[in-house]
C-alpha cells in the first residue's frame, strides 16, 4: 500500500503524486484559487459546517463558480476511500486553466478541484500531532505583516505567510506572529492568536486584516460555554509584555500555549492556567461530539 496521500482531481481518485496539473492553471500562474483544510478525528470531519461556509464565501469573493454539492460529495468519497481515521483533508478550487491573461478567461473555463487526505502517522483515536509542544508550550517570532489587504479570503496567495514562517523556522521558533504597520498583532502565518489579560480572552477583531479562523470562532464559543469572558480587540506589540498568557489556535494546532515571544518569556515560561483550561475544554468538546455521532 502506497504511503502517498489519496487525492481526487476533478472527480478522479488517485495517489496525489499522480495528479497532473496544467502549467496554464491560474493557481500556478496567478495564485487564482481558494482552499480549505479540515481536521479529521476518528474518520469524521471536525467543524465541517464552518469550513464549508468559509469556502463558499471565499469562492464568492473571488468570483469562482463551481458545483459545491459535488465538491462536498467528492470530499466525502475521497475520505472514505482513504481508509484513514486521523488526518487533514485539503481542498483547493482554482479558476481553471487558460492562456495567460490577467483578466478572467472569457468565455469562462471549468474550475479545477483538488482534494487530498493527508493522514497522520499516529492513527490512534483523536491523536495529537504536537504532544511535546502542547505540553511545554512554544516560542514564536514577531514579523512584519507583508500580506495583501484581503486576508479574510482564504486564497492560495500565501507568499507573505511563507516568508514569515520560514523566518520563524530558521530562528528555531514554532510560528511567526504577524505585526501590522500600526503595531497590531494580527495573527500567525497559519494560526489565530489569543491573549489572556486579567482572566479575559483577547483576540483580533474580524475584518479584512485577518482570516476568520474556524477554530478561532470555536474557541470563542467554547469560552462562552465555560463562562470565560472574551473580547475581540487588537493585541498590541508595544504592550504585549503586560499580557498574562498567550496561545495559538488552528485546525491542527488546536490550542497551543505560547511561552516565549522573540527574546522574552511569557509569564513564568510555562503554559498558563486559562490556556490549560481551554486545551482541556477543546478536547472534551471533541470527545463529546464524537459520542454524539
Amino acid at each position: 500500500m502506497s504511503n502517498m496521500p489519496l487525492a481526487n482531481w476533478n472527480g478522479e481518485i488517485l495517489p496525489l503524486d499522480q495528479v497532473r496539473v496544467s502549467v496554464l492553471d491560474r493557481a500556478f500562474l496567478f495564485g487564482d484559487a481558494v482552499y480549505e483544510a479540515l481536521r479529521v478525528y476518528s474518520g469524521r470531519l471536525w467543524l465541517r459546517e464552518g469550513h464549508m461556509a468559509r469556502l463558499v464565501r471565499s469562492l464568492r469573493e473571488m468570483r469562482i463558480e463551481t458545483e459545491f454539492a459535488r465538491l462536498e460529495r467528492r470530499m466525502d468519497e475521497t475520505l472514505a476511500a482513504s481508509g484513514v481515521s486521523e488526518a487533514i483533508v485539503y481542498l483547493q478550487v482554482t479558476r481553471g486553466a487558460a492562456l495567460r491573461s490577467h483578466a478572467f478567461p472569457n468565455p469562462p473555463v471549468s474550475p479545477n478541484e483538488l482534494i487530498y487526505v493527508q493522514a497522520y502517522a499516529d492513527q490512534s483515536p483523536v491523536c495529537d500531532p504536537y504532544p511535546a509542544e502542547r505540553a511545554t508550550g512554544v516560542r514564536v517570532l514577531t514579523h512584519p505583516d507583508l500580506r495583501w489587504k484581503r486576508c479574510d479570503i482564504k486564497s492560495v496567495n500565501l507568499l507573505g505567510n511563507v516568508l514569515a514562517n520560514q523566518a520563524a523556522i530558521e530562528g528555531g521558533y514554532f510560528e511567526a506572529i504577524l505585526v501590522a504597520e500600526n503595531g497590531d498583532m494580527t495573527e500567525g502565518t497559519h494560526t489565530s492568536l489569543f491573549g489572556v489579560k486579567g482572566g479575559k480572552l483577547l483576540t483580533s477583531p474580524r475584518g479584512p486584516h485577518i482570516l476568520p479562523g474556524i477554530t478561532r470562532a470555536f474557541v470563542l464559543e467554547l469560552a462562552e460555554r465555560i463562562g470565560l469572558p472574551a473580547s475581540e480587540e487588537p493585541l498590541r506589540a508595544e504592550t504585549l509584555r503586560a499580557i498574562d498568557e498567550l496561545f495559538l489556535c488552528g485546525t491542527s494546532a488546536e490550542v497551543m500555549p505560547i511561552t516565549g515571544v522573540d527574546d522574552w518569556q511569557v509569564g513564568d515560561g510555562r503554559p498558563g492556567a486559562i490556556t490549560r483550561r481551554m486545551q482541556a475544554a477543546f478536547r472534551e468538546r471533541v470527545a463529546e461530539w464524537l459520542r454524539e455521532g
